[in-house]
This record gives structure tokens, sequence and C-alpha cells, in this order.
């Protein structure tokens, strides 16, 4: 019998779970971001499904892989592991993987501010990380340019007609509603309500919207729903709920309609929504834009200003916010353990059960 172990830090930020893999540098080939991120979706699913599944994961969790950077001023490079695959960016996971680099002394630390730079498969990320006694007590990252591809444009949803929806990218492709046009209130009571009309918008999205990033064409669909609305705190600009898919979702049968909340604001949801907000004249560049999760955490975001993509007009947006250390586990895989993809129960993961 053989066993293979895998060194992790689990962090959260601003309530969202990310598992960090530092030693992961020895799994990932690849030259460019983007030539990792694709080896990963070739030949790590297996990992992925170990990571996530359970009986080590659970439908809430992500990862990310710390890798080696591959331009000469960047400090490392990051791979996101979600439910739904592998994935170019995630700000919350980013800001996982710097709490987790900078407090275990990985890299050096300057206080009260180290700068990094991050390489991703759609490109470098500047990131400042306030320090304080060798705290990370905040991250606020530069991210990728954000830009709009389509405003209000009407989808045929099963179950709710036909729905305005926003499709933006903002360091994945999302397509974005308003929870009143869902009839959904956006409140952690309606979470059931809230995955399924997402599992839905995301399914309808990806059959009937193409969509490609200039600089890699292999990010070429809607990976993530945003269902997003006002919030009732004061100070706050918006609340949102990022659906997370956890499992295969059938149009013509409802019980397949699930999926899982993002416990964050969404760093790369907020800079979609930013995005979106600009396009329609509704937020400022320089503007402070504070958007909540269903926990009542917050990210704060800016946009910086304005750039192109491919000849169409993009932002350049910034997020802030925090992880907390809450674990270093080695997660432990025996060649005889009947279950070295996990596997995924339909109580907790939808319709389907997937196992060795």
């Amino acid at each position: 019998m053989s066993r293979r172990t895998i060194n992790t830090i689990d962090v959260h930020a601003a309530g969202e779970p990310g598992r960090v893999l530092i030693g992961s540098h020895l799994q990932v080939k690849g030259a460019t971001m983007a030539d990792r991120l694709e080896y990963c979706r070739e030949h790590l699913e297996d990992l992925r499904l170990m990571l996530l599944h359970e009986p080590r994961g659970y439908p809430g969790l992500c990862a990310v892989l710390v890798l080696p950077p591959v331009h000469a001023d960047s400090d490392f490079g990051i791979v996101v592991v979600e439910q739904g695959g592998f994935r170019p960016m995630s700000g919350s996971n980013l800001i996982c993987a710097v709490t987790a680099v900078l407090e275990t002394g990985t890299l050096t630390v300057t206080e009260p501010t180290t700068t990094l730079r991050v390489d991703t498969a759609v490109g470098a990320v500047h990131v400042l990380a306030d320090i304080d006694g060798g705290r990370v007590t905040r991250v606020t990252f530069d991210n990728v340019p954000a830009f709009v591809v389509a405003i209000d444009h009407p989808l045929e949803v099963p179950g709710y007609g036909t729905v305005p929806v926003d499709i933006v990218f903002g360091g994945q492709f999302f397509v974005q509603a308003r929870a009143a046009d869902l009839g959904i209130d956006l409140v952690p009571g309606a979470a059931r309500e809230l995955t399924r009309a997402g599992a839905v918008l995301r399914t309808v999205a990806q059959r009937s919207f193409p969509v490609a990033h200039s600089d890699n064409p292999d990010i070429n669909q809607v990976d993530l729903t945003m269902i997003h609305g006002p919030s009732p705190t004061s100070g706050v600009s918006g609340r949102n709920a990022v659906v997370l898919p956890n499992g295969v979702v059938d149009l013509d049968d409802p019980t397949t309609w699930t999926g899982a909340l993002d416990r964050s604001p969404c760093g790369t949801g907020t800079c979609g929504r930013m995005a979106a907000l600009h396009a329609r004249g509704e937020l400022a560049l320089g503007e402070p834009f504070v958007h909540e999760s269903l926990l009542g955490t917050t990210f704060t975001g800016v946009l910086r200003g304005e750039t192109a993509v491919a000849g169409r007009t993009a932002v350049l947006p910034s997020v802030s916010g925090r992880g907390w250390i809450t674990a270093f586990n080695q997660l432990v895989l025996d060649s005889d353990d009947p279950f070295p993809c996990g596997y995924a129960m339909g109580d907790l993961w939808g319709s389907q059960t997937v196992s060795a």
C-alpha cells in the first residue's frame, strides 16, 4: 500500500473558504499561465475532485494552486480550483493565497505594506497587503480589466420567464441578474431559491450566449451567476449572492437545479458588477463600491480608470478584503482508499453521485 499526502493551508476570505496548496508547483506543467490552466484541466481533474469533494471537502469549498511565476517581475502564479472546474482568477482565492504565503513566511514580508505581483491565466495582478505584527490585515488587488459583453440581455429562463441579464467579465465570465426580476429576496433564508435560480441562469447563459476572452480564447463560457440587489445595511452599496455549480443541470429536470453559494461578496464578481454599473452611468471612476455578501461581510471596490480589451471598452477595477487562516492540514490518500476522487451525494450536491 502506498500513501500520498498533500499539505494545505485553509483560509477564508470574508467567509469563503479557500484551500491553499503551496507545493502544487511539483504537479503543474506549462510555460505560461494559460498553459498551466489547460494542463490542470487535462491532467489534474482527480486532484480537484479529491480536494473539494467529500470526505475531504464539501460543496462550499474552493482551492488555489500557488505556482512559480512566469514573469521575472512576478512573485508567484495561481490557478483557481472550484467545484465547476479549474478557473483563471478568483478574488477571494487570491486573498486566501496572499494571506497564506505571507503569514507562513513563504515570501518575504515587509511591514506595514508588502507589494506583490501575481500571475494568472488572464494577466498579472498587482497586490498590496497591509501587515500588522506579521498578520495580513487587508489585501487590495488591482485586477485584470473588466468589461461588459451585454447589458439587459433578455434570457428565456425555465421557471422564471424572460429575465434581463448582464453578461460581464471580471476575471471570469458571469451572468448577473437582479433578485427582484427573479422574485427572490437576498437573505440567507432564501439560499435554496437563490441557488436554484442561479443554476438555471448559468446553464441557459452557457447554451445561448457564447463568450471568449481575447487574450485566452480557452476561457470561453459563462462560469458563474451573480444575483444582486440593494442592501439594507447603512454604508453598503449593494448585496449579492454568487452561485457556484455543484452538479450537472438538466433544464428539463428541476430536481437538478442546485448549486452552492459563495460565502464572500466575490472579488471577480464585484469587478464585473462595477463594470456593468459604470456602463450604465451608475458608478463613477474613483467612487467606492462596498459589496456585501449574505453573511454581511464586505469587499470594497473602486474603478481606477478605463482601458480597452480587443476594441471593447473596459475598466480597471481594484478590490480590497481580508482573509483568516483557519487550519493547517495534511490531506492523506491511501492507494486502497475506495474514493480517490471523493464522492458527491445527492443530499448536498445535486442529483448525481460521483465516486471513484
